[in-house]
């Protein structure tokens, strides 16, 4: 299965972005699923994450309030909305379904279906 991530870009400080994930091979409103970051060098870590239901949303502590994780059925996506972006987000952004979720485990390492990558840019 794979998972099709869009709606990256380069911004300046301060500005919002939408990333959405969708895939004409699932039905996404069947999975656990969340958002993933990575830094060249550092290890994938969880952004934001939701149950089947679009309830149950871990946050990465520094997303918390910025971030907004939201799934829409009709159109089989999943969608984070990012706030008041700053450069220490420049990353590439994942999307991924997950195993066995439950609230406040957003790891990797339980992801079990993944997109080829989104690039988020934010200069100062």
């Amino acid at each position: 299965v794979q998972l099709v991530e869009s709606g990256g870009g380069l911004v300046q400080a301060g500005a919002s972005l939408t990333l959405s994930c969708t895939t004409s091979e699932l039905d996404l409103s069947t999975h656990a699923m969340g958002w993933f970051r990575q830094v060249p060098g550092k290890e994938r870590e969880g952004v934001a994450c939701t149950n089947e239901n679009g309830g149950g949303k871990t946050y990465w502590a520094s997303a918390r309030g910025r971030f907004t994780i939201s799934r829409d059925k009709a159109q089989n996506t999943l969608n984070l909305q990012m706030t008041r972006l700053q450069p220490e987000d420049t990353a590439m952004y994942y999307c991924a379904t997950i195993r066995n979720y439950r609230v406040g485990w957003c790891v990797a390492s339980g992801a079990e279906y993944w997109g080829q990558g989104t690039q988020v840019t934010v200069s100062s």
